[in-house]
């Protein structure tokens, strides 16, 4: 990881409830309260007793070894799966009982370890596939293109465009989602994602398959997402120099339970941290 990445971390400060957040975002309602957050497989507990509070601007990591329960968190969190037990709180609202959908209008949105993108549809639709979720015309009048649909057309092809430039990539509009580079596509990913307009961006392994440069500039945008919208990511990651260079708070799991939560220098020192999971893997290793 280039040395020359700097990114100034809040200071981690105790919250009412006992978890900590950057100091920037107390007297500001969390982004994400999980309570005693569990799930079970055939009576297999494959998340259990999971407690976390992320900062309304928090940029937080989520780590632990291959099967700890990583994705399954983040399963639960937008309704692919339903809990078990505990309570999901989204900006202060219970998302109890919430359908993917719904979740995701609540302000939850996420990209997935293996890119999954509409390939043979132009990077512009890709984008405009995630403002969906905001459109404000009936199926009716879309079919009859009557004047309301081109308004909001119009207005959705223009954020699709702003967002793309945030990242540098409208001139890539009128590609195929499918023959950009791999970089790019990641970055599209995430793009969509913002294009829901959520409060909690979830990034699952979003450095996977980058070189140093691509990861490089991958924290960089992290960082630029979190300043232009004011919104707390998480992030799933086995690039531990991304993780300890970017991550304000960091959740580990082990066997499906948390085994450790705090600032980076706190979990790099943390006996039962080295022995699960820093000790026993290279940083680079999946």
């Amino acid at each position: 990881m280039p040395s020359k990445f700097e990114f100034k971390k809040g200071k981690m400060v105790p919250y009412p409830s006992g978890a900590i957040v950057p100091d920037r975002d107390l007297g500001e309602r969390p982004a994400l309260e999980c309570i005693h957050l569990g799930i079970e497989f055939g009576g297999l507990k494959a998340v259990d007793d999971f407690s976390l509070t992320i900062g309304k601007t928090e940029i937080a990591g989520l780590i632990g070894p291959n099967g700890a329960g990583k994705t399954t968190v983040f399963n639960l969190l937008t309704k692919v799966y339903q809990p078990t037990n505990g309570t999901i709180l989204l900006n202060g609202q219970d998302t109890s009982g919430k359908t993917v959908s719904q979740v995701n209008r609540m302000g939850i949105a996420r990209t997935f370890q293996n890119i999954r993108l509409f390939n043979t549809m132009t990077v512009e639709d890709n984008v405009k596939v995630g403002l969906h979720n905001q459109e404000r015309y009936s199926g009716f009048e879309g079919v009859l293109r009557l004047p309301t649909y081109w308004k909001h057309e119009k207005a959705a092809h223009e954020r699709a465009m702003e967002l793309l430039s945030i990242f540098d990539m409208e001139h890539l509009a009128n590609e195929q989602a499918g023959s950009l580079p791999y970089g790019a596509q990641r970055r599209l990913e995430i793009v969509r994602a913002l294009a829901t307009n959520p409060k909690l961006l979830l990034l699952d392994e979003p450095a996977a398959g980058m070189n140093p440069s691509e990861t490089a500039e991958l924290m960089e945008n992290i960082v630029k997402i979190r300043d232009t919208f004011g919104i707390a990511i998480m992030l799933i990651e086995h690039d531990m120099s991304l993780v300890m260079n970017i991550c304000e708070g960091i959740c580990v799991l082990n066997f499906g339970k948390v085994i450790a939560k705090g600032t980076a220098e706190e979990i790099q020192n943390n006996d039962a941290v080295i022995e699960a999971y820093l000790g026993k893997q290279d940083k680079g290793e999946n």
